[in-house]
Formats: structure tokens, sequence, C-alpha cells
């Protein structure tokens, strides 16, 4: 079997309508569909939600769900915040400024442009507290083609060592074999 692609990514939101809207204003992402139910078809368990379905562009689906009885929204308190985040791609560097402008216009805080060599990007926070990213790809076909051939001897090493390995030390030094 070969996967054709993610139908939907769902997560928790603190109000399905702040969601919607806000995605739309910041990312204008389409609001596509919306399900409500009070039981959930899987489990059958008596648990109303709302599920809210957006398009973040190519039909790539993003969804939250609305929890009104349940707990408050919580942190793995062992993951750090930088690790669990959503990454969206935008056209080009102009498009990833002019949505950082926006994004502070509105006193929302943004981290960035952070250059990752093969990629220029930004980070902030959805209303329920999602880490975000949009990103922008820079690198060239020879960068690429340079982390293709040690990607399985980097993972082999970490996967013994458990420590960053060095083949591709040149994405964060600036210089003359940096392949920038």
């Amino acid at each position: 079997m070969k996967l054709s692609g993610i139908h939907h990514v769902a997560y928790r939101c603190r109000d399905a309508k702040e969601t919607v809207e806000w995605y739309a204003k910041y990312l204008n992402m389409d609001f596509v569909l919306a399900i409500a139910e009070n039981e959930v078809p899987s489990t059958r368990e008596p648990d109303p939600y709302m599920h809210i379905f957006l398009d973040a562009g190519n039909d790539n689906i993003l969804a939250f769900f609305e929890l009104p009885t349940r707990p408050d929204m919580g942190k793995d308190p062992n993951t750090p915040e930088w690790v669990q985040h959503i990454a969206f791609q935008v056209d080009d560097v102009e498009t990833l400024l002019a949505a950082k402008a926006r994004l502070e216009a509105d006193a929302i805080e943004v981290i960035g442009p952070i250059d990752h060599t093969i990629f220029k990007s930004i980070y902030f926070f959805d209303p329920s507290g999602h880490r975000l990213e949009l990103a922008t790809n820079t690198g060239t076909p020879e960068q690429h083609d340079r982390l293709d051939a040690v990607k399985w001897d980097m993972l082999n090493e970490w996967a013994e060592t458990r420590r960053a390995p060095q083949h591709a030390r040149w994405m964060h030094e600036r210089g003359e074999d940096s392949g920038a």
C-alpha cells in the first residue's frame, strides 16, 4: 500500500469560532466544513464536540476539535515548546515578511525570520497556544543533493550515538564550503 496523502491533521482548540476567524484572518485559510456531535462516532462515548476543517492550501486540511465538557487544554510537560508545531509553506521571502508584519501589527509575537540554510521561517502561536511556522524554501538543488546523499548515514549514526552527526555541518557554517 502507498498512501495518497494526508486527509487531515487534527488538533484541539479552545474556541472553534475564534479559531476559524483567526486562521482566516492571519493565514487566509478557507473554512470548509463543520461537524458537531454529542457522541464520538468511533467510541460511542457521550462527549459533545465541534470539529472544524480549514484548507491550508492544495486541499491540505487542518482540523480542530472544541471540547467544551473536557478540562482545559494542556501541553506535554516533557516536550519543549519548540518541538511540536505546524509548519506551513509560503511562496517566497516577501510573503513571509508580509505575514510577519501583519501578525506583529496585531501584537502577535513573531520569532524570525530564521535562516535554516535551505529555508527561512518565522514562528508564532495561535489563540489556542499551538506553535506555528511559516516557511519558504531557499535551498539550491545542490544543497538538497548534498543532504540527500547523507541522510541514511546521519540517521544510522544518530541511532547508535544519540549525538548530532556532522555530515551536514556545512548548513550551519557561513563560509565557502557552506554550499549557500
